[in-house]
């Protein structure tokens, strides 16, 4: 590949708080610098924040915490005197304490790693030997970090029928609120949810956003659609405060809306998230992971994803070359096909749509085709969910990192080639909506760790990555497509887009959270 088809998309994301925001665009570099690292002291108290009594004229002892990774927190003590320096006993609410030494000149700070999540009570003890006097203070924190819960799959919003919401269509620029914690088996405080999102009986153009309840909606979008489609998109969504989240149809017309549950998050130990690289472990094009041909309508096949252990897996499921309109379905082995799809099809169509499924005991998983005509099945599987896994899922307000369509994105998107993306380090994987529009050919998307590192890039020295063989989502001429990818982020924190297309197309890409294994 030639240096001109590579081009450096390094704009550094840097987490924010949790709090509504929307999307910021990210100022522009010059091509091929290298990203700029968040701070790993990011903003004080992802969640509850108290401090403690009014400090004494003593010792003055004063504390504040903010959050460093998904599961730590760095502390800060300062004392309101300038000598001698005292000792400062920490108890860190887990069984755990040390002992640092502190003065008031300046801050002294100290990190601790929480190995279960939740909410804790910090606290600070300094003694003065020579007055004879203690001082003690608190600060109440909860881990950023959220662990996953499998759930279903289940439908929780259909407007057609009235579940979950008002019977009829979303009003053009309106929204309607779904119940999300405390609804059904899900518990009050979920932070987010997985949800396989549909926009149905469509009359006009449009797109979808899915965002948390109170939120300052977003101007990125989940789904785009146009008149007369059925078009499904993952969805991972920050939950409100009450529960709640919205969907806002962002079309000229009135459209109906299907949401269905595959899983939640909470600041409780449930099961962490493993990234992976994206490996195919179904081509039924090939006989790769089953028998070889089309699956057969209103026919099934089970296949192994997951070794034991494994509570549920995240991948992409693509059908290609359907003879008829259909969808599949995938869900645990073993248990009863659900009434919810994961993939919606018409003739001829090659569609891709991430999916998140619990599997059974053996880490297997069936997949359905649920038109009445054969179907080929592509599955690629990019990551796995398990209580051994330590990787935590932190929801940020959606945050636009790639435009080609605009000039600080350093577009345009080569054909043939890729952008790369370095995102802050040291998290497992990030959570993406991709949208592909201004399409002038076919082709398809494909989403990667990049093995350079930002100083290659910067110093000319990157080598060409390998070109995937998987694919993330399949356009068409003059077609807007948007997949969500929880992609990896590889040993140095960089992610590759490749456009595997002869012709021009734009990309948009749009943060949604990470996960961290700290």
């Amino acid at each position: 590949m030639s240096a001109a088809a590579i081009v450096a998309a390094s704009i550094g994301f840097i987490p924010g708080t949790a709090q509504a925001a929307d999307p910021v665009k990210p100022a522009a570099q010059p091509a091929g610098a290298p990203a700029v690292a968040p701070a790993k002291s990011l903003a004080a108290g992802f969640g509850t924040f108290t401090s403690g009594p009014t400090a004494g004229p003593q010792l003055g002892l004063s504390l504040s915490a903010r959050m460093s990774t998904a599961h730590s927190f760095e502390l800060a003590i300062y004392l309101n005197r300038s000598a001698p320096p005292l000792d400062t006993t920490i108890d860190w609410g887990d069984g755990t304490t040390e002992t640092v030494t502190a003065a008031g000149a300046w801050e002294t700070r100290a990190n601790h790693t929480f190995k279960k999540l939740g909410e804790y009570t910090i606290k600070a003890t300094v003694v003065d030997p020579a007055l004879g006097t203690q001082e003690t203070k608190e600060v109440r924190v909860t881990t950023a970090g959220s662990e996953f819960t499998p759930y279903g799959p289940t439908r929780l919003l259909d407007t057609r029928s009235g579940t979950g919401a008002v019977k009829g269509k979303v009003n053009a620029y309106s929204s309607t609120r779904l119940k999300v914690a405390g609804n059904g088996g899900i518990p009050a405080g979920v932070t987010a949810v997985a949800l396989n999102v549909t926009a149905t009986n469509t009359t006009s153009g449009g797109h979808v956003s899915v965002f948390a309840s109170g939120d300052t909606r977003p101007t990125a979008s989940n789904i785009n659609f146009e008149a007369g489609q059925t078009v499904p998109n993952l969805v991972i969504a920050k939950v409100g405060e009450d529960g709640y989240v919205e969907l806002y149809n962002g079309g000229w017309e009135p459209v109906d809306l299907i949401a269905d549950v595959t899983g939640y998050f909470g600041r409780q130990e449930a099961s962490g998230y493993t990234a992976q690289a994206p490996t195919r472990v179904v081509d039924t094009r090939s006989g790769t992971g089953t028998q070889l041909g089309a699956v057969a309508g209103q026919a099934s096949f089970t296949v192994k994803v997951a070794q034991p252990g494994a509570t549920a897996v995240a991948l992409n499921v693509t059908a290609t070359n359907p003879r008829e309109a259909g969808h599949l379905t995938v869900h645990p082995a073993g248990a009863a096909a659900p009434t919810t799809s994961n993939v919606n099809f018409t003739a001829g169509q090659t569609v891709a749509n991430s999916v998140i499924v619990p599997v059974n005991k053996d880490g297997e998983i069936t997949v359905r085709n649920g038109s009445w005509a054969p179907s080929d099945v592509i599955v690629d599987l990019v990551g796995t969910y398990s209580t051994a896994s330590n990787g935590a899922y932190v929801p940020v307000a959606p945050v636009r990192q790639i435009d080609t369509r605009e000039s600080w994105s350093k577009g345009p998107w080569p054909t043939r080639g890729y952008l790369w993306q370095a995102f802050s380090v040291e998290q497992e994987a990030w959570v993406l909506n991709t949208t592909v529009t201004n399409t002038r050919g076919a082709g398809f998307l494909s989403v990667a760790p990049d093995h350079n590192s930002t100083g290659d890039y910067a110093n000319g020295t990157a080598g060409s990555p390998a070109r995937p063989q998987s694919s993330t989502l399949n356009w068409t001429t003059g077609k807007t497509v948007a997949n969500l990818v929880q992609a990896d982020a590889g040993a140095n924190s960089i992610v590759d887009f490749w456009n595997q297309g002869w012709d021009q197309a734009d990309l948009v890409v749009d943060i949604f959270g990470y996960y961290d294994n700290e």
